[in-house]
């Protein structure tokens, strides 16, 4: 349920590959009239057709106190770290892609904006198998391999536009090192995939380990996917001021995913292979 909901993140992948176009045609003042009349419409549907259900009345509210002690939690601030980068990581490249393509391969800004969609799609609509992935073969499992192949994909992301000379007998022999855009594309959208699916399997997390306080916890959680999203694209900006590398955004992002891969190496991994080791050691003992 919660990775339907989730899918409304392709909204984002909507609003790149429609607001472009509008603004070609009609100037970015047209951009906020039509979401303003998207808005009415939806609250006016929601009006109509939506009614309050007595079962999803709250029994007691949460206390200012009670919600505070989520941060007290070290488990609160690892889900946080994770969605920073699965969730905080595809709004920030959802609104750079398309800059990125027009500064970087020389596109059009609707071309941009159509090739950005293939990452921001996939990256909303595919939240939903997320859940459906991470209730079959545990949060742990999907997130662990959510986090390696989002640090295999920015690896190579990260690899700027590079020359390499080298002095042969012959003279110089250069060689270039390089993502092209359809590359580029396929890796972003392979990037996309694994977010969506890492968008799911860290909420499988909170429901699997606070069924009690979802709310609160999920509330922190978001809070800080939420954060990750402003603040990478200043961040991407700045680097990209700093070292004149477009590339520096994607070195951040694999900084951010290295991060918490260590993290879950010794809070989640090593903690588990140490107990299946007493385990079998036990079973060992037992045998003799």
């Amino acid at each position: 349920a919660r990775g339907i909901f989730g899918a409304g993140n392709t909204g984002a992948a909507v609003t790149k590959l429609l607001a472009p176009i509008i603004v070609v045609g009609y100037g970015w003042t047209m951009v906020p009239k039509v979401y303003a009349v998207l808005m009415l419409v939806t609250a006016i549907v929601f009006w109509f057709f939506t009614y309050s259900d007595p079962g999803h009345k709250v029994g007691k509210s949460v206390t200012i106190r009670e919600q505070l002690a989520a941060f007290k939690d070290p488990k609160v601030w690892r889900y946080s770290q994770y969605y920073s980068i699965v969730f905080g990581g595809y709004v920030a490249l959802a609104l750079w892609m398309t800059k990125y393509y027009v500064s970087e391969y020389g596109f059009d800004l609707k071309t941009a904006a159509l090739l950005a969609a293939a990452f921001s799609i996939p990256g909303g609509l595919l939240r939903a198998i997320g859940g459906h992935f991470s209730d079959k073969f545990g949060a742990h499992t999907m997130t662990w391999w959510v986090l390696w192949i989002s640090l295999v994909c920015l690896f190579f992301l990260s690899y700027p536009q590079s020359d390499i000379t080298v002095q042969t007998i012959n003279g110089p022999l250069t060689f270039h090192f390089g993502l092209n855009a359809t590359m580029f594309t396929v890796i972003m959208f392979t990037l996309g995939i694994v977010f969506a699916l890492g968008k799911a399997s860290v909420f499988k997390y909170i429901s699997d380990d606070y069924p009690d306080n979802i709310g609160v916890v999920s509330g922190v959680v978001g809070l800080a996917g939420g954060l990750g999203g402003f603040l990478m694209p200043i961040m991407f900006g700045a680097l990209v001021d700093l070292t004149g590398i477009r590339s520096s955004a994607f070195m951040l992002m694999f900084g951010v995913v290295w991060v918490s891969l260590m993290w879950m190496y010794w809070t989640e991994v090593r903690p588990m292979d140490a107990a299946r080791e007493l385990k079998r050691m036990q079973l060992a003992d037992r045998m003799e």
